[in-house]
């Protein structure tokens, strides 16, 4: 009786091949199934060469069966999960951002952005009215050209699309 192969159960197989991607694993009853790179470990692998061999036995779980008889399977899933909190990847090895490689953003302050006036405050008790006025419209300008410089900026450098 050959045993049936179902989602969610875990079996022994035999590493027949590793790329780049992925390896290979013969699984009983004649079918094979294939292990992606991100479904062998927990920790960041690089190159899968160093952590799998052809011949190896390994565990898997069957993580899906396709219509079209392809079937994905995990090494990473038979392990003990790790626990919240700890650090992943070998130790002293600096691990790639998360974000393609990009250098991580530095981190929000509480306090939201305020726009503030690049001009010293004057007290205003000394300022005549037509001052404070001519102050006003010099830093609403500032401002409206800020904001232009930075929208601008966001669509692609202002140029126009031609229809």
């Amino acid at each position: 009786m050959a045993l049936a192969l179902e989602v969610g159960s875990i079996v022994e197989g035999k590493i027949t091949g590793v790329k780049k991607f992925g390896a290979f694993v013969a699984l009983p009853g004649g079918r094979s199934g294939m292990v992606h790179i991100s479904e062998v470990s927990n920790d960041f692998i690089e190159d899968l060469d160093t952590v799998l061999s052809d011949g190896q036995d390994v565990k898997v779980k069957i993580i899906n069966i396709a219509e079209d008889g392809k079937i994905a399977l995990s090494i990473k899933r038979t392990l003990p999960r790790p626990e919240p909190g700890a650090q992943r990847g070998r130790p002293g090895t600096p691990r790639p951002a998360g974000n393609g490689g990009r250098p991580a953003r530095p981190a929000r302050s509480e306090a939201p952005r305020v726009w503030q006036p690049k001009a010293q405050a004057v007290p205003q008790g000394s300022m005549s009215f037509e001052d404070m006025m001519s102050r006003f419209k010099s830093q609403s300008e500032e401002k409206i050209a800020d904001l232009k410089r930075v929208t601008e900026n966001r669509r692609g450098g202002g140029y126009s699309r031609k229809r």
